[in-house]
């Protein structure tokens, strides 16, 4: 091989194909292809996520056409015109032919590809793309249409006919991507699946495009090149062979290329058992082992068990995940350095794992409605992560490990959703609870007593009576452990006068239960965990067994154990019962996705703080409303010990009903308090031109149907706070790209706080202030929003972080908890001297009834912070689902926020770096219409000016090379004559 001759021919290629329109033709159609099917087909706009899949994900599909058309013509218009003899004469070996003809096809294709580069560019300017996932893409692509490329020019040098050779070709690439697919893939299962997997050319593709350079699959591609271009080659020279030429020549050209060809094949299974040479191009490297997640795995002093419950039979939009999944556990054994060890098993083939995994582990198969060739069935499938550190343990359901986008009524986006968050923040919970000691009474200070209200056997129907009596082995395991730490008693509400069941009602709210609807026979089997005023309520475990109930009470007592878990107490309002709403109660907020998220890391406890004292590593108080004097105190004297104290608090509450919703002056009894420390909260709306859409529901009639459509509104109180708008200077906004604050209002700081001061959420420059009650959605006779800017348009500071020591609000004050208790004092004898009752209650002697203590630090330590956002709303159930509902998940930024507040208040920042990664949070800003339709139509021109630039690049280059060989026919000349 000379390099010479095979970029001569590359050259001569590449002139021939743009020399006619129909290269331009080609590549103009092409790009409008990819851009309709980016724009329409994959609906870019209402999918709302800023990243290039689509286009990647129809690249496999697409590549087939393109490389087709670009190699029908290459051999088989020689074998037509009868040129291909007159190759085979001249001093130029085969390999120079093919390689010449391979790179002019593959320099045609990157020039395609090149042309689709302002698609990203377009997107990034919009919002915040990852350029990995988009680099990876394009070498993928690039590796793809190489191994189709020498598909198709094998096929071209078989026959004389470039339709047969079309036709072919993108047949055996189709081929090629149709076995590896989950359509093909999902007919078969265990190993035959995992084959078809391997050799075919989508899945690889994928893996690709996700962000992850693997060098099995770079060398997959790279291999079918070869050996396609192999075989061209070898085709080409069985063409100069004569029937009776050298038969040993053509012995060692049938075994060189079959060696040749089984080498490059059998390499890749030997390549199949290396998992370490990967590189993930993702921003933040979310398909990686993290710092963090190496962090946790160092103190491991015994080994780790994770085990992948896996089966073979799944739903077909759950299939794709597992491979991932398991790369990502290998990848935890490989960083465990041998602490760590990692089993993939199917349950279902094994009945002895299956029985382990429901009956200690609580593991239970999820039924799936799934097809194949031949019936569609529902099949029972395990998608399920344990991890076991000694004797703690956590399960990972899917539920916990996927994220569903839904694109349409019958279109979802399923994906994983931050598998290394979640295996990772399970590690770290088994870590400490089993180095907090090995039983969960060495956590327990105080002795803790379990009560079961149960009803008499002849009440529980047949399974209960059966659990009671694994509960009583159970409670007797427990009461070895604990000694005297624990103590239990079952008790029948039934028995005696009926007051326990009374009791037990209006304190617990325990109702008499049924086996069904139309049971009669009604029961008690509740089970608590009992420590002073603290009541943990242990539900019924799904296996009724000892094990499984034992397991159900000690996660109970994890509640009542000290150092496992970090404790947040939250105070959020909570919505009246069913029954008042009936009766005309607004429903009010929930906060239950937060309380649920902060969970998640965090023991989570419920307090109105009206006791006038907190103890906890963050008070988080959210949407409060007109709070007294000691829940004020409370806040201030938690902030005073040094504590975390966040706020959400705006000027309006939004009180939604049947037919709409209002905004209402809140008045939540924090602004004194609050604008003590520096911090007033603005008597105003802001309204911001980056904004949310607000879904409404619209109804049309078609044909006598009525239909109920959700049309997204330009909707300025959804303000959408990006890029400058999020601070830098702390972790509690990391790896978060977007925050949607609802109804909010602007905060001013004073200048004179004596505390370092960190904005955190601004709005954008041309956002405004409005003070109008009236907050309904509106649109105007033209489809536009009729919302217009009022005064001078600036950014509001929307959530701010003050970190420093404080002084108290109620510095030089009687504490409100001795006032409180001097008017009780009073109220019970009006004659009495408020002294003496006050030195009374601050002094009793006799043991018995100590009264109330309390008294007034007035400064607070330099670790004190206090967190405030300036909005009620913002992390409401109802707001984060009507966030969401554009985008067909639940909109979780805002919680992955807070999360993220706690543990930077609890200085565990490890797990920031990796709670907020993810594949949806990459979200788009709001456009209108009229925005997005310019967007499209400017990609369409850049489209076209890119064929018309390398339309003028070639014929400068014609130009230039036309010079050259004129300026050496002259000088020739006069050399001649000379």
């Amino acid at each position: 091989m000379q390099l010479s001759h095979i970029l001569e021919i590359e050259r001569k290629e590449l002139t021939l194909f743009f020399t006619t329109p129909i290269g331009y033709l080609f590549l103009g159609l092409y790009l409008l292809a990819t851009l309709f099917v980016f724009f329409w087909v994959e609906t870019f706009f209402a999918r709302n996520i800023a990243d290039v899949a689509p286009m990647f994900a129809w690249l496999p599909v697409s590549l087939i056409f393109l490389t087709s058309a670009l190699t029908m013509r290459m051999w088989s218009e020689e074998r037509r015109a009868g040129t291909l003899e007159f190759v085979a004469t001249l001093p130029v070996s085969s390999w120079d032919f093919v390689l010449g003809k391979f790179f002019a096809c593959w320099s045609l294709l990157g020039v395609a590809l090149l042309l689709t580069l302002p698609l990203p560019i377009t997107v990034s300017l919009l919002g915040d793309l990852d350029w990995g996932p988009v680099f990876a893409g394009y070498v993928a692509a690039m590796l793809l249409g190489a191994s189709y490329i020498a598909i198709g020019l094998f096929v071209s040098a078989g026959t004389n006919s470039q339709i047969v050779s079309l036709i072919g070709s993108a047949l055996i690439c189709g081929v090629f991507y149709l076995l590896g697919s989950s359509t093909i893939a999902e007919l078969f299962g265990g190993n035959v699946r995992d084959t078809l997997t391997a050799v075919g050319s989508g899945a690889r593709f994928e893996s690709i495009t996700r962000g992850v350079l693997d060098v099995r699959d770079l060398y997959f591609y790279g291999s079918i090149a070869a050996v396609f271009l192999a075989l061209n080659v070898y085709r080409l020279e069985r063409g100069r062979w004569a029937s009776d030429g050298d038969a040993q020549h053509h012995r060692k050209w049938h075994l060189g290329t079959g060696l040749l060809v089984l080498n490059l094949l059998l390499a890749n299974v030997w390549l199949s058992q290396v998992n370490a040479l990967r590189f993930d191009m993702t921003e933040g490297r979310i398909y990686s082992i993290s710092d963090a997640t190496r962090s946790y795995l160092r103190e491991l002093r015994e080994p780790l068990l994770i085990r992948g419950f896996f089966s073979e039979k799944t739903h077909p939009l759950l299939a794709p995940l597992v491979p991932q999944l398991k790369n990502l556990l290998e990848e935890y054994e490989v960083a465990g350095a041998g602490q760590v060890r990692v089993e993939i098993v199917d349950p279902a083939a094994d009945p002895e794992i299956e029985n382990e995994a429901n009956t200690k582990y609580g593991i239970r198969s999820v039924p799936f409605q799934v097809q194949d060739r031949h019936q569609a069935s529902l099949v029972n499938s395990y998608l399920d992560v344990l991890i076991q550190y000694g004797d703690e343990y956590e399960v990972l359901g899917f539920r916990d490990l996927i994220e569903v986008k839904v694109l349409g009524e019958a279109d979802l986006d399923i994906r994983l959703k931050n598998p290394e968050f979640d295996v990772t923040r399970s590690i770290k919970r088994v870590l400490y609870g089993f180095q907090g000691g090995s039983s969960v009474f060495e956590n327990i200070v105080d002795p803790v007593q379990f009560v079961g209200y149960v009803s008499d056997d002849a009440l529980l129907p047949l399974p209960l009576v059966e659990l009671k009596q694994a509960l009583n082995e159970a409670l007797r395991n427990l009461q070895e452990q604990g000694g005297s730490k624990f103590s239990s008693q079952v008790i029948d509400p039934a028995a005696g006068d009926g007051q326990l069941q009374t009791e037990i009602a209006e304190r617990f709210g325990f109702q008499p239960m049924a086996a069904s609807l139309f049971d009669e026979n009604t029961f008690y089997f509740y089970l608590t965990l009992q420590q002073g005023d603290t009541v943990v309520q242990v539900g019924i475990p799904e296996a009724l067994t000892a094990e499984a109930v034992q397991r159900n009470v000690e996660e109970g007592l994890k509640r009542f154990a000290a150092g496992l878990l970090r404790r947040v107490v939250l105070a959020a309002p909570q919505s009246p019962p069913p029954y008042m709403q009936q009766q005309g109660m607004p429903r009010g907020n929930d906060y239950t996705q937060l309380q649920g998220a902060l969970e998640a890391d965090f023991e989570v406890t419920l307090d109105d703080l009206s006791g006038g004292s907190v103890d906890a590593d963050l008070v988080m108080v959210v949407d409060p409303s007109n709070f007294t004097e000691q829940q004020v105190f409370a806040l201030d004297q938690y902030l005073m010990k040094g504590g975390t104290v966040v706020v959400a608090s705006g000027a309006f509450g939004i009180q939604f009903a049947q037919t709409g919703f209002s905004a209402t002056p809140r008045q939540s009894g924090l602004d004194a308090w609050l604008a003590h420390h520096g911090v007033t909260v603005g008597a105003n709306l802001v309204m911001d031109p980056q904004n949310a859409a607000f879904p409404v529901p619209v109804t049309r009639q078609v044909g006598g149907f009525s239909f109920q459509d959700l049309v997204m509104l330009d909707y300025p109180y959804f303000v959408d706070i990006r890029d400058a708008g999020l601070g830098e200077d702390l972790p509690v906004l990391a790896g978060i790209g977007q925050i949607t604050m609802s109804w909010a209002s602007p905060l001013e700081i004073a200048d004179d706080t004596g505390v370092e001061r960190f904005d955190l959420l601004r709005s954008s420059a041309g956002s405004w202030l409005s003070s109008s009650a009236d907050v309904s959605p509106q649109v105007g006779e033209d489809g536009l929003s009729p919302f217009e800017p009022q005064g001078t348009p600036t950014s509001q500071l929307l959530g701010v972080a003050l970190q420093g020591q404080f002084s108290s609000y109620f510095a030089g004050q009687q504490s409100p908890l001795l006032r409180e208790n001097e008017l009780k004092g009073n109220e019970d004898d009006p004659a009495a001297d408020p002294t003496e009752a006050e030195s009374d209650a601050a002094t009793d002697t006799d043991g018995t009834d100590l009264g109330t203590v309390s008294s007034v630090i007035e400064k607070s330590p330099e670790s004190a912070r206090l967190l405030v956002f300036g909005s009620n709303d913002f992390l409401a159930d109802q707001i984060l689902q009507m966030i969401g509902s554009s985008e067909g998940v639940l909109y979780a930024n805002s919680l992955q926020m807070m999360t993220n507040v706690v543990d930077w208040a609890v200085e565990d920042q490890a797990l920031i770096s990796i709670r907020s990664r993810g594949h949806f949070n990459r979200t788009l800003p709001g456009m209108t219409v009229d925005e997005q339709s310019t967007v499209e139509y400017i990609n369409y021109a850049l489209a076209l000016l890119g064929v018309g630039l390398v339309l003028v690049l070639f014929r400068v280059l014609v130009a230039r090379r036309k010079a050259r060989q004129q300026q050496w026919l002259t000088q020739g000349a006069m050399g001649g004559q000379a």
